[in-house]
Parts: C-alpha cells; sequence; structure tokens
C-alpha cells in the first residue's frame, strides 16, 4: 500500500486552543502592571495597618482583637480593590479585539473557549492571589499579636470562610467585568457599564429582607465570621448565590460574544 495513503493516527486535542490561550493570559495577567499595583497596594495598607496596631500596643497599650483588625483589613482591600479587578477583568477581552478577531477568523479557536480561557484565567489569578494574601495576613497577624488579652480571636476556620466569602465577591466582579469586556466595543464603555451594573445591583441587595444575603451584610458580619460565630446559613447562602451570579453572567458574556461581531 503506497504510504501517503495510509489513515492518518494523529489525535486532535481540541482543547490545545484554550489550553494556549489560559497559559498566555494567566502569565500576561502576572506580568501586568495593573495586576502589580493591586498587589503593591494591597501588601502596603495590610503591612501599613498591621504595623501601626503593633505599635500602639507596644507603646501606649492600647490593643484591638484580632477579629477587629482582620475585619478592617480584609473591608479595605475589598473595597478598594474594585477599581484594578475592574480594569483587569474588563480590559481581558476589550483590549485584545484585533488578536481576537484574528483567531476567530482564521478559525484558531472558538469564540466559546476564547471567552472560557479569558474568564478561567482572570478568575482563577485574582481569587487565588487575594486567598493568598489573606492567608499571609492572618499568619502574620497571629505572629505579631499571639493570644494575649484575647486579642487573636480569630479561629482558622473562621479566616478560612471569609477569605471564600471575599474571594467569591471578587469572582463575581470578575465574571461581570469580563462578560462586559466581551460584549461592549471598548474598554472605557465596558468599565462604566460594570459601575452602573455594580451600584445598581449592590442598591437592589441592599433592600432585600434579612434572610436574602448581600456584600454589604458580609462585609459588616466579618468580624463575628472570623471568630467563628456567623450564621451558616447566611454564608453558606451568599456563597451559592455568588457562583450562580458568576455563572450566569459569565453565560450571558459568552453566548453574547459568541453572536457579535469582531
Amino acid at each position: 500500500m503506497d504510504p501517503l495513503t495510509l489513515p492518518s493516527t494523529t489525535k486532535i486535542n481540541r482543547l490545545l486552543p484554550y489550553w494556549a490561550v489560559l497559559q498566555t493570559d494567566f502569565r500576561q495577567t502576572l506580568r501586568s502592571w495593573v495586576y502589580r499595583l493591586w498587589v503593591l497596594l494591597m501588601v502596603v495598607a495590610a503591612g501599613g495597618y498591621l504595623l501601626y496596631e503593633f505599635g500602639a500596643r507596644n507603646e501606649s497599650g492600647i490593643f484591638r482583637n484580632g477579629s477587629v483588625q482582620l475585619k478592617d483589613v480584609f473591608r479595605s482591600v475589598a473595597l478598594g480593590s474594585l477599581a484594578l479587578v475592574a480594569v483587569l477583568a474588563v480590559g481581558s477581552i476589550s483590549s485584545e479585539r484585533t488578536t481576537v478577531a484574528d483567531a476567530v477568523l482564521s478559525r484558531g479557536i472558538s469564540r466559546y473557549q476564547y471567552f472560557l480561557a479569558k474568564w478561567h484565567s482572570r478568575t482563577t489569578s485574582i481569587v487565588c492571589t487575594f486567598c493568598l494574601f489573606a492567608g499571609i495576613v492572618v499568619t502574620v497577624q497571629m505572629l505579631l499579636f499571639g493570644r494575649t488579652h484575647d486579642e487573636s480571636d480569630v479561629t482558622v476556620r473562621g479566616a478560612v470562610i471569609a477569605t471564600l466569602a471575599i474571594g467569591a465577591g471578587l469572582a463575581v466582579l470578575v465574571s461581570l467585568g469580563v462578560s462586559l469586556g466581551a460584549l461592549t466595543n471598548g474598554t472605557v464603555m465596558g468599565i462604566t457599564a460594570f459601575w452602573l451594573l455594580l451600584y445598581g445591583g449592590m442598591l437592589v441587595l441592599s433592600l432585600l429582607p434579612e434572610p436574602y444575603p448581600s456584600p454589604g451584610r458580609v462585609l459588616e458580619r466579618l468580624q463575628i465570621i472570623l471568630r467563628d460565630r456567623y450564621d451558616d446559613g447566611l454564608v453558606w447562602r451568599y456563597l451559592a448565590g455568588a457562583a450562580g451570579l458568576s455563572f450566569a453572567a459569565a453565560t450571558v458574556g459568552a453566548v453574547g460574544f459568541n453572536r457579535k461581531d469582531v
């Protein structure tokens, strides 16, 4: 038999374009000046706050419980991260219009694969970075203040749940940002839509009755969560709601991006 007519046994990996975009975007995110600025601001804010509390305790004997300290750090970091996370999420697709157009039109990658790779990359990098940061902050706080005067009333389980709660909120923001970046025609337009939807959604959630979870209620109760004295139902409903919102936003973004001209 002619060797040229032999059937090919080469297997085509259909996920190869997805993995290529995922790895490339993950490296780009870690090298981005926006990402590095975000990490720097978190480290400076948390380090400065803990050093101030440590100095105040040693100089004047004034101290506050660890749950109060970590609540202030986590709350400030979460609220201060909104702007930079918005830029990282929205710009993931909107800033690469020319690249994605060439890749899609040449059939190098499907639109769904491209969107999913960007969404998974940005969500993983941002959420994992915050979780690593939170673990370091909790460890440093416990090493600096120990357990004297009930200063370190934070439990490991409470710290993990608090970290997951804030990480879930960041995942929702990233999903919303990536979807808006895929649906809008520019980064500025996407960021504008992001802030409008964010404030509108926060307002609606704040008007819901007590049994319904909201980011505002979770941030207000971080001190209780860090002490591991929280309402299990409220926290788990919040985590489930955050997961649902993330998938809903990503679904809308993926479907819209698949039908949108690039």
